[in-house]
């Protein structure tokens, strides 16, 4: 990424705040730290807006801690150098998964109970709104898992209301690509805390990374082609 494009990523990530009512005055966003550079972007990004946003919200970065030995020094650095306090919140997620459930297929078991440890996590810090750090790549992902194996033309809204939690989950950067988060990650050195998961690389998901590529190689413009046809669609209704 060149500096020039500096301002391009921030405008883009704006338009998407004000055109879905994402952050507002007073707003408390839980931010959801996994270590991946995806959500230290997410961080970093957000911390940028809040310096020049037309008004005043908190962040409070967040990582669930799965029981796994893992360096957490880098993350806590980044919230550091933001003048926030990062929340480790333990859990036993990982051996309740592989050891007490010995899941064949864990991704939804750990991807449900890791949302409901950062749920509980945002409202102890009286968090009115979870920010996660999805991109556009993972919206199409999202589709095309889908699409491919239950028959459903669906993906992840910018903005959803939780009734079970009382919380409004939010995606800044869903119209941004994940090539574009990279360079900025490697640009800022952003940390990126390795995932010590034995099945991250093995997973239905990382199908869909393999294939989308693969699309994108052959029809160059369409990520940019895929997210205009769902900003112009009902899947993301402003």
């Amino acid at each position: 990424m060149r500096r020039s494009d500096s301002k391009w990523f921030l405008t883009r990530v704006k338009r998407t705040i004000y055109d879905f009512k994402m952050i507002e005055q007073g707003d408390r966003l839980a931010i959801g730290l996994s270590g991946g550079k995806d959500s230290s972007a997410l961080l970093y990004i957000l911390n940028i807006f809040r310096k020049h946003a037309p008004f005043d919200f908190d962040l409070q970065p967040i990582y669930i801690h799965l029981g796994w030995d893992v360096d957490l020094e880098p993350l806590h650095r980044l919230a550091d150098s933001m003048n926030v306090n990062l929340h480790v919140e333990e859990t036993a997620i990982s051996k309740i998964v592989f050891e007490a459930r010995e899941e064949k297929n864990p991704c939804a078991l750990c991807a449900n109970m890791r949302h409901g440890s950062l749920h509980q996590a945002a409202k102890k810090f009286a968090c009115n709104k979870v920010a996660l750090g999805h991109h556009l790549d993972d919206a199409i992902q999202t589709f095309m898992l889908n699409l491919i194996y239950t028959g459903r033309m669906d993906t992840f809204k910018p903005v959803t209301y939780l009734d079970r939690a009382g919380l409004y989950q939010v995606r800044p950067l869903i119209q941004l690509s994940e090539s574009i988060l990279a360079a900025l990650a490697r640009r800022e050195e952003l940390p990126v805390v390795k995932n010590p998961c034995p099945v991250s690389d093995k997973t239905k998901r990382a199908e869909m990374e393999k294939l989308l590529s693969e699309l994108v190689e052959r029809y160059p413009d369409l990520r940019e082609k895929w997210r205009a046809a769902l900003m112009n669609s009902s899947f993301w209704k402003r």
